[in-house]
């Protein structure tokens, strides 16, 4: 065995892994991605809302606020030059009585303290031009939210990593790793799909495994255990919307909740209507589509969508938040420990990256190659 198989292992096929890892091979490192699945992205980078989101609501400088702005701009960059379907069609963020106007107002502030510029404010008059089937009293107009083609991102992603030289092995998984022998170097050990055990040394480890990725950093660093966030999971189904003509143009988001950003509405390339996320804490990852939350949802939207004919509602899909916090406390930043954090191990963990991760891939790869200095 050589001093060094490999430069970086990346752990995660997912839209961060591919984005670290292309942004590591772009500087002609030896990049190895090992994936659990078949595919790229089978987890909650192909089971989202497919959103640019703009950085309106996280807490200021919070790594969520920062890499979300910057994130964006990077990302409509990438997309444009590497002919990745999208769309800069703006969001509604609509008020369905008066006394939410003072958390219209406060979204308007820390949209403005984020960086990400201001806020139109609209009339009922202005949502009835907009969208005439909503159903508000004021709202708020961001210019700068989009969707996207997340699969085709994540294609163009792989095709930029493999162009460089990058490798992705599919059915494998990073089961632990030590310190090697050989100077500045960890010691991996990998399991194929077949149950075969293997060894290899590199230079930087990067966890970047979704909703395993706490599991993942306690198998690794076992020696900060203590100090790192359990994982959590909330999952979030969505419904899609049968109609000729599709009821909106736009994103329509209600006033935030609990864990997520409300029942809102998305879109998709093709016009097509969806609603969701709710928001199902569970004690492990569980994709199935749980029918008894047709009403809640029913009740949720037509707060916003009074005209919604619910026999339309069919179920879509499910996707799981990888949650660092637990149900009823506040949200956790994205939380990405190097080997400052770690007493020099030479490893880095990216923890809690749910929404805006796939708006912040970019600028979260970016941190990346910054923290392990390469």
């Amino acid at each position: 065995m050589s001093t060094v198989d490999v430069d970086v292992l990346v752990a995660g096929a997912g839209v961060i892994g591919l984005a670290c890892a292309r942004a590591f091979a772009l500087k002609g490192l030896d990049v190895l991605v090992v994936e659990p699945y078949g595919h790229i992205g089978e987890e909650t980078s192909s089971r989202n809302s497919e959103v640019i989101h703009a950085g309106i609501y996280y807490p200021q400088n919070s790594l969520k606020a920062r890499s979300c702005v910057r994130g964006k701009a990077l990302l409509y960059e990438f997309c444009a030059s590497h002919q990745v379907p999208h769309q800069r069609c703006g969001k509604l963020i609509v008020a369905s009585t008066e006394a939410q106007r003072t958390t219209l107002a406060s979204y308007r502030e820390q949209a403005r303290n984020n960086g990400v510029g201001e806020l139109e404010w609209l009339s009922e008059t202005d949502i009835a031009r907009l969208e005439p089937e909503v159903g508000a009293v004021v709202g708020l107009w961001s210019e700068s939210t989009g969707i996207i083609d997340s699969h085709a991102y994540m294609l163009a992603l792989q095709a930029d990593l493999e162009a460089a030289g990058g490798v992705i092995a599919f059915h494998t998984e990073l089961v632990a790793a030590v310190p090697s022998d050989a100077a500045a170097t960890e010691l991996v050990t990998l399991r194929d799909g077949d149950g075969h055990e293997h060894r290899l040394r590199c230079r930087w480890l990067v966890n970047a495994a979704g909703l395993s990725a706490p599991q993942l950093a306690r198998a690794c660093a076992p020696e900060h255990a203590a100090r790192l966030p359990a994982a959590h999971y909330a999952k979030g189904h969505y419904y899609t919307y049968s109609s000729r003509q599709p009821p909106f143009r736009h994103l329509v988001y209600p006033i935030a909740e609990s864990a997520g950003l409300g029942v809102h509405v998305t879109l998709d390339l093709q016009g097509q209507v969806r609603f969701g996320p709710d928001v199902q804490w569970l004690a492990q990852p569980d994709y199935a589509f749980d029918f008894s939350r047709k009403a809640e949802f029913v009740r949720a939207i037509r707060q916003y969508f009074p005209g919604l004919d619910e026999d339309r509602l069919q179920p879509g899909y499910t996707g799981i938040r990888p949650k660092i916090s637990p149900a009823g406390a506040p949200a956790a930043d994205f939380l990405v420990l190097g080997p400052e954090a770690l007493n020099g191990r030479r490893q880095l963990h990216m923890l809690g990256i749910e929404s805006p991760g796939l708006t912040a891939s970019l600028a979260l790869a970016e941190l990346a190659t910054e923290q392990l200095r390469l």
